[in-house]
C-alpha cells in the first residue's frame, strides 16, 4: 500500500490502522484495482478503494490501445469521482449506491474510498430468475424516475459507454455499409428525445449487488454515468442477463414491469411528468436503444454472443424506421 494514501486513509476514517484483505478485481485494460480494507479502532469497519493509474496502459483484451481510448478512460474516472461526491447522495433506498467517503491522488494515482456494499449486498450472481431480473429494473426505474428531471452538469453530456461521439475508432470497422450511414440518425433519436434523465451507463449484471434474500440490489461502477434516454440501460441490462431467445419471449412483460415501476416511482417523487406520454417514447426507442448497442458491438467484436438473433432483427427494424422517417 502506497504509504501517503495509508495516513489518509487512517485519518479520514479515524482508524489506528488498515489491513488489504482482498483484490475484488483488476480496473479494465490494466488502469489499477478494486480492494477491499479492513479498518481498526474505527466507526467503519471495511471500506472498498478504487486505486486507479491514469498512465496509458498497454493490456487491453481487444488490442483497442489508442490515446482517444486512453483519455476517454481517464475522463471516465474523473466523471465518477465528480458522480460519487455530489449525485450519489441523492440515491435512496430505492436505487442505492455506494456512499463516497474520500478522495486522495498523489502523481498518477487516485483513490476513491466508498462505502462497503457487502453489508447489506453480499451477493454477486452470474444467472438470474425472472424475479431477479425484474428486482434490476426497479432500480434501473427508480434511478431513471430520481434523476428524470436534473441535467448531467460534470457527467457525460451523453452517457453510456458506447456513445457514438466517443467510439470513432470502432465505428470505423462497422462493416455494415447501411448501419454505417444511419448510425448518426440512431444516435440523434435517442440524443434528442423529449424526456432525458440521467442513465447508469454501464448498467450489466456485474455491477449490481444482491441482498442474501435476492429481493434487494445496489449498484456500482459509474464510470459512464450522464444524460440519456433509459431505454439505454434498459436494454444493455437485459442483453447482459438474458439470452436472445429470452428477450424475445419476456420483452413485453419486461418494459412492462419497468413502467410500473417508472410510474411509481415518479409518482412518489411527485414528478410533474407526462407519464403516458413519456412511456409511449420509450417504448417506440427500446428498439433504437438495442440497435445502438449493437452498432458499438459490430465495429468492437462483430462475433460478440450479444450480437445474437433477437439484437439483430431489432437493428433491421431501426434501419428500416430510419429511412422511413424524416429527422
Amino acid at each position: 500500500m502506497d504509504s501517503n494514501f495509508e495516513k489518509y486513509l487512517l485519518n479520514l476514517t479515524n482508524a489506528s490502522n488498515c489491513l488489504k484483505k482482498e483484490v475484488i478485481q483488476s480496473l479494465w485494460s490494466g488502469y489499477g484495482e478494486i480492494s477491499r480494507y479492513q479498518l481498526f479502532d474505527s466507526d467503519i469497519e471495511t471500506v472498498v478503494v478504487k486505486n486507479i493509474n491514469v498512465q496509458a496502459s498497454a493490456d487491453h483484451p481487444r488490442g483497442w490501445n489508442t490515446d482517444f481510448g486512453h483519455l476517454r478512460k481517464v475522463r471516465s474516472y474523473e466523471v465518477e469521482t465528480f458522480w460519487y461526491k455530489n449525485f450519489a447522495h441523492y440515491c435512496d433506498d430505492s436505487c442505492p449506491v455506494p456512499k463516497f467517503i474520500g478522495e486522495f491522488e498523489e502523481l498518477n494515482e487516485q483513490w476513491i474510498v466508498l462505502e462497503d456494499l457487502n453489508k447489506h449486498y453480499p451477493l454477486r450472481k452470474s444467472q438470474l430468475s425472472i424475479n431477479e431480473v425484474k428486482v434490476c429494473l426497479k432500480w434501473l426505474a427508480n434511478f431513471h424516475a430520481k434523476f428524470i428531471d436534473r441535467k448531467p452538469l460534470g457527467l457525460w453530456k451523453t452517457g453510456t459507454y458506447w456513445h457514438l461521439e466517443t467510439r470513432p475508432e470502432e465505428f470505423e470497422k462497422i462493416e455494415n455499409t447501411e448501419l454505417k450511414s444511419k448510425a448518426q440518425l440512431i444516435d440523434e433519436k435517442l440524443n434528442n428525445c423529449q424526456f432525458q434523465t440521467i442513465v447508469h451507463g454501464d448498467a450489466k449484471l456485474a455491477n449490481f449487488c444482491f441482498s442474501e434474500d435476492g429481493n434487494k440490489v445496489a449498484a456500482v461502477d459509474f464510470q459512464y454515468v450522464g444524460g440519456g434516454c433509459g431505454m439505454k440501460d434498459v436494454a444493455y441490462f437485459l442483453g447482459s442477463c438474458l439470452s436472445g431467445v429470452a428477450c424475445e419471449e419476456l420483452e413485453a412483460e419486461l418494459l412492462d414491469f419497468y413502467f410500473i415501476e417508472l410510474d411509481n416511482g415518479l409518482k412518489s417523487r411527485e414528478k410533474s411528468i407526462d407519464i403516458p406520454l413519456l412511456k409511449e417514447e420509450w417504448t417506440n426507442l427500446y428498439s433504437y436503444a438495442c440497435a445502438d448497442f449493437s452498432r458499438f458491438l459490430l465495429g468492437w467484436m462483430p462475433d460478440h454472443q450479444k450480437l445474437n438473433d433477437y439484437n439483430k432483427r431489432k437493428l433491421e427494424v431501426v434501419l428500416k424506421q430510419v429511412t422511413l422517417t424524416s429527422f
